[in-house]
């Protein structure tokens, strides 16, 4: 509802649109799960902080953008190549 259109281009295997959305949400999971636990253990103004070894791709960094507007938090995450500041469904 707020907007949110799964990137496709990044998944690779030659399969239908359908089935690369699907390939996109067990992906994006571990991630997800993630957010999700830290939204709902820390209190509302709190930055959210997740270090990741891998790269974020493009679907999960559109994703997080919209939970930091969905619900006015800030999100830190840091990839193997750099820092994300997710604030108000920006990345710096």
């Amino acid at each position: 509802m707020a907007g949110y259109v799964p990137t496709t281009s990044e998944v690779l295997l030659d399969i239908g649109q359908e089935d690369k959305e699907d390939a996109l949400n067990r992906h994006s999971e571990k991630l997800a799960i993630a957010i999700a636990f830290a939204l709902l253990k820390t209190p509302p103004g709190i930055p959210i902080r997740i270090v990741k070894n891998l790269r974020v791709c493009g679907d999960c960094h559109s994703a997080t953008k919209f939970v930091s507007k969905i619900y006015s938090r800030e999100i830190l995450v840091r990839d193997r190549n750099r820092f994300h500041h997710f604030k108000d469904g920006v990345c710096s």
